[in-house]
């Protein structure tokens, strides 16, 4: 099914076996699994398929980097951006794209945008539909923000950037689009996620038009696929665009290069509340052994 090299165990020896164990830390071994079977299967379709270079379509493990440093090193104007956190909203939107896995596994990514490049401040920029809050001041939309928002660890705990060689002339349609929307001030449409929720549940949906649909609103991987779109580009095909999720966006089988940031996530909100919960339950047992064996 996926040709005499994929399917070979010299390859598999070589390739998927060691990918399995680098990103297991991250993923988990059961998720390291499919996602490294996953890779294996889109390098055999782009084998196979006319005008696709399988040696483009790749994931690159990175490790030892801060954020701030995998950024530097590989956005460029064009590419896509994935993060995922451990927030409370973060695993909300992981928990939901759980719904994409065969063992209901959640997702890793929880946001996307796409990088414009270098200004004249020296700083790299990007476009994103974002919820933006700050002191006395909202912005919930799409709208432009350096890459410097995402060096902070602690909020941003997994990092991707997706290359799709994209020519210069698909790069400046797409950057223009995007500024065309901030100018414009498309919204952040909290209604749409909650269509794409329904549509995650009921996989028929994920085609059609999503159910809440609003004018003039894009959540943010919903903001890439439209983008794309306008560059000749379905980065989801079979998926209507506001229904489009990040990890959808991840598992994106057109030739790419994903360069992926690996390291052992922080512990969540939730975990924190099961650990806490544990060490009370745990000093209180102790508390009541000590009791009895003095009796």
């Amino acid at each position: 099914m996926f040709g005499d090299r994929a399917c070979s165990l010299s390859f598999f020896t070589r390739n998927v076996i060691p990918a399995v164990n680098l990103v297991q830390p991250a993923f988990g071994r059961r998720s390291a699994i499919h996602e490294c079977i996953r890779l294996v299967k889109t390098l055999a379709i782009a084998a196979h398929s006319p005008g696709m270079n399988p040696v483009e379509n790749q994931t690159v493990i990175v490790r030892d980097l801060s954020n701030a440093e995998f950024l530097a090193r590989y956005a460029q104007p064009g590419r896509v951006g994935l993060s995922g956190g451990e927030t409370l909203v973060d695993q909300a939107i992981r928990r939901a794209e759980r719904h994409l896995h065969p063992e209901a596994q959640w997702g890793l990514w929880s946001h996307a945008f796409v990088f414009q490049g270098r200004r004249v401040d020296g700083q790299h920029w990007l476009i994103e539909s974002d919820l933006q809050f700050h002191h006395k001041h909202l912005r919930l939309g799409v709208q432009e923000n350096r890459v410097s928002k995402y060096h902070n660890e602690g909020y941003y705990t997994a990092l991707a950037v997706l290359d799709f060689g994209l020519s210069d002339a698909q790069v400046s349609q797409l950057l223009s689009e995007g500024l065309e929307l901030v100018a414009t001030r498309t919204q952040y449409s909290v209604t749409e996620l909650l269509g794409t929720l329904i549509a995650l549940r009921l996989s028929k949906l994920r085609a059609r038009e999503n159910l809440l649909a609003r004018d003039r609103s894009l959540f943010c991987s919903a903001f890439v696929q439209h983008l794309f779109r306008k560059a000749g580009v379905d980065l989801t095909p079979g998926v209507a665009i506001k229904n489009t999720t990040p990890e959808d966006l991840s598992r994106c089988e057109l030739p790419h290069t994903t360069w992926l940031l690996v390291r052992k996530a922080a512990p969540g909100a939730l975990e924190k509340a099961t650990a806490k919960v544990k060490r009370h339950v745990g000093a209180r047992l102790r508390h009541v052994r000590r009791k009895v064996s003095r009796r």
